[in-house]
C-alpha cells in the first residue's frame, strides 16, 4: 500500500485488517459505522455492486450525491450539502460518505481539491469517511493518485477526531490481477473499528494457504515493482486504443487517467434524451451488437446515454472486433437516420404539392362562384 501510494505514506500494520476481498471490506465497514436505517452518501455515477454491499445485509441506506458531467462529475460543496438535506428530509441519519478512489465507473481519480472538500464536509458534520482505493495502483496517466491519509498528513490531521473517522478499504484484486484469490483490507485509524472488524473478519476470512502464497509473492519487492509498473504501461496502452477507436466511430469519453474502463458519451445515439431510450441503446448493443457493457442508470448516473466500457479483460483482437461492431453499428444508425429523414422529406414534400392543389383548386371554384 505505501509503495503504490509513492511511499508518501506510511501504514501500520496493527491498523490492518483482512477480509476476503473489499466486497466483504465495505460490507464490515457498514455494520461497524451504521446501524440500520442509517446513511451514508455516495457521489454518483457509482459501482453498481455497492447497492448489494453496503445495503443488503446492513439495512444502509444510500443518499446520491448528484455529480453531472457539466465539471467532469467531480464532487462539490453544493453536491454534499444538497445530499446531505436531502437524507434529513428523509429522516436519514447520515453517518458518512463513502468514495471509490480512482473512481469506477468514471476511471479518473479524485483530485486534492476534491478531497479537501470531502475532510471539510466530514469535520462539519462530525461523520465518517471511507475512501475505496482499490483502483490506486492502476492510475496509468496524470494527474497521479492521491490518498486520502496522504491528504491527512499535509494538513496535520494525525491523532485528531476526524483522522479517526477516516478509513481506507483495499484489496489485491485490481493492482496484481487476483480477484479470485479475495483478498481485501481495512485500514482505519480508529481502534474500535479495528478491534469490531478483527471480530467480523471470522465471516470472512483469508486463507492461510493464500496469505502464506500472497506473503512469499509481496516479498519479491523486484517482481511486484515491475508487476505493477507493467501492468500500467498496458493499462495505458489498451484505454488508448479504446479511445482512438471510439473516437474513429465519433463517440466521445470523459477524459480519464486510471482503471480498466473509460466513461464512454452515447448521448448523441439515444432516440430521446430519457433513460428508456438509454435502455433501448443498450439493447440494441447487447442483443444486435453483441456487446455487454453498462448502461449509467445501473451507476445511478443522473444522464441518459453515458456508458462504462470495459478494456482490460480481453485480448487485442477482440478489442479490435468489438470496436469493428460498434463502429459498424454506429455507422448503420446514421444510414437508417438517413434514409429516415430522406423519407420524412419526401413526405413534407407530398404534403405541401397536395396543399399547393387543394389551394390552388379551391382558389378557382373560388374565382368561378364569384363570376
Amino acid at each position: 500500500m505505501s509503495e503504490i501510494r509513492g511511499n508518501k505514506v506510511s501504514f501500520d500494520q496493527n491498523k490492518l485488517v483482512l477480509t476476503a476481498g473489499a466486497t466483504s471490506a465495505n460490507e464490515t465497514l457498514m455494520f461497524c459505522l451504521a446501524n440500520s436505517g442509517e446513511a451514508f452518501l455516495l457521489p454518483t455515477p457509482y459501482y453498481p455492486g455497492f447497492d448489494r454491499d453496503l445495503k443488503w445485509r446492513t439495512g444502509v441506506e444510500i443518499v446520491p450525491i448528484q455529480c453531472s458531467s457539466s465539471n467532469g462529475f467531480q464532487i462539490t460543496e453544493s453536491a454534499l450539502e444538497e445530499a446531505y438535506q436531502q437524507a434529513q428530509k428523509r429522516n436519514l441519519k447520515v453517518k458518512g460518505v463513502l468514495i471509490t478512489n480512482p473512481s469506477n465507473p468514471l476511471g479518473t481519480t479524485t483530485s486534492r481539491d476534491e478531497l479537501n472538500l470531502l475532510v471539510n464536509f466530514i469535520t462539519a458534520k462530525g461523520i465518517h469517511l471511507i475512501s475505496d482505493e482499490i483502483y490506486s495502483g492502476t492510475v496509468f496517466d496524470s494527474p497521479g493518485f492521491v490518498s486520502i491519509m496522504e491528504v491527512l498528513m499535509d494538513r496535520n490531521y494525525m491523532n485528531t477526531e476526524v483522522w479517526k473517522r477516516v478509513h481506507i478499504v483495499y484489496s489485491l484484486s485490481k493492482d496484481l490481477g487476483l480477484p479470485g484469490f479475495r483478498v481485501g483490507a481495512i485500514y482505519s485509524n480508529d481502534v474500535a473499528v479495528v478491534s469490531a472488524a478483527t471480530k467480523m473478519s471470522s465471516f470472512g476470512l483469508v486463507s492461510s494457504q493464500t496469505q502464506y502464497l500472497l506473503s512469499v509473492m509481496l516479498s519479491d519487492k523486484k517482481f511486484t515493482k515491475n508487476y505493477v509498473s507493467e501492468n500500467q504501461k498496458r493499462l495505458k496502452q489498451r484505454h488508448q486504443m479504446l479511445i482512438s477507436g471510439l473516437q474513429n466511430a465519433g463517440i466521445d469519453c470523459l477524459k480519464s487517467n486510471a482503471g480498466l474502463f473509460c466513461w464512454v458519451d452515447m448521448r448523441h445515439l439515444l432516440s430521446s434524451n430519457t433513460f428508456e431510450a438509454e435502455m433501448e441503446l443498450w439493447k440494441k448493443i447487447l442483443y444486435d451488437v453483441r456487446l455487454n457493457i453498462s448502461p449509467g442508470s445501473s451507476c445511478h448516473c443522473t444522464e441518459p446515454g453515458w456508458f462504462r466500457v470495459c478494456f482490460a479483460n480481453m485480448s487485442e483482437d477482440t478489442l479490435n472486433l468489438a470496436l469493428q461492431r460498434i463502429k459498424a453499428f454506429v455507422d448503420s444508425l446514421s444510414t437508417t437516420n438517413n434514409n429516415q429523414s430522406r423519407h420524412q422529406s419526401n413526405k413534407n414534400q407530398r404534403r405541401k404539392s397536395f396543399t399547393k392543389w387543394v389551394f390552388r383548386l379551391s382558389f378557382r371554384d373560388r374565382e368561378a362562384s364569384e363570376r
